[in-house]
């Protein structure tokens, strides 16, 4: 049986604290983003003039990475981190002796492989053009691998250029200083990427060869010659033959190789 009453006076006292506590804290506000205030919208104007196999297209477009354009980096949505490529370093003469040190594995680079990493750099990142750009330092993670691409930006470059991608108009669209920035792939470079990528997924299979060969294989010893010893031995009677080396007497002959041809 519940009766009403009046609560004690300890259950008065939590109650009156807890108001209380709920009047001094003030609301919750939110942390707003540098460059969160520029709206991003895409409509018709962005529409290119045909759209082959919509959704079908990667988006790879040009950027400015440490000073060199790069023309083909693939924005990915579905990767975690950012990656660069040893031959892009190479081509940009960076030394790959001070890469900072990681030990993360990672997989989905490269079909059915694991990929550790030689390290970690950052670099300068640029979108735009001169009269409205974007400039965000970024970490990549290097993998001495080949690519179709320069270079993968993935969700941390995403957020931290606070950029939106749409996969049809293959575009991305970028807060700037001077309102957003607009940068556009193209149809054509993407179905080349894939073409590449063709060509570099047929030498997978290569290179898992080549280093099960080197595995099993004692590079010290010297190639076995498909001939037995008894069959590389020198038979007189059957490699030679005799020659007549006196003008008029016969008997004076000399053996000479049966494989020598007539002068």
């Amino acid at each position: 049986m519940i009766q009403k009453g009046r609560p004690s006076n300890r259950c008065q006292k939590l109650i009156t604290r807890q108001v209380n506590m709920a009047v001094r804290t003030p609301p919750a506000t939110t942390q707003y983003l540098d460059w969160s205030e520029t709206p991003i919208t895409f409509d018709r104007e962005d529409h290119p003039i045909q759209v082959p196999r919509p959704g079908n297209a990667a988006l790879i477009l040009e950027a400015q990475i440490s000073g060199f354009i790069m023309s083909k980096v693939f924005m990915d949505v579905g990767s975690g981190i950012n990656l660069i490529y040893t031959d892009t370093l190479r081509a940009m003469n960076h030394s790959l002796a001070n890469l900072a040190k990681i030990d993360t594995t990672f997989h989905g680079i490269v079909p059915t492989a694991a990929i550790l990493p030689l390290g970690k750099i950052t670099l300068d990142v640029i979108f735009g053009k001169p009269d409205n750009f974007r400039r965000e330092k970024l970490d990549f993670e290097v993998v001495d691998w080949p690519s179709q691409y320069n270079a993968i930006l993935g969700r941390p470059a995403f957020s931290k250029f606070m950029a939106v991608p749409h996969y049809t108009y293959l575009k991305l669209k970028i807060p700037g200083p001077k309102g957003v920035i607009t940068v556009s792939g193209s149809f054509t470079r993407s179905n080349n990427c894939d073409r590449d990528f063709n060509k570099i997924s047929e030498s997978f299979g290569m290179h898992d060869e080549l280093a099960r060969l080197k595995e099993t294989t004692d590079l010290t010893l010297l190639p076995v010659s498909e001939r037995t010893a008894p069959e590389m031995e020198f038979n007189t009677s059957n490699d030679t033959r005799a020659h007549q080396v006196h003008p008029t007497d016969a008997s004076k002959t000399a053996l000479v190789s049966s494989n020598l041809n007539f002068a």
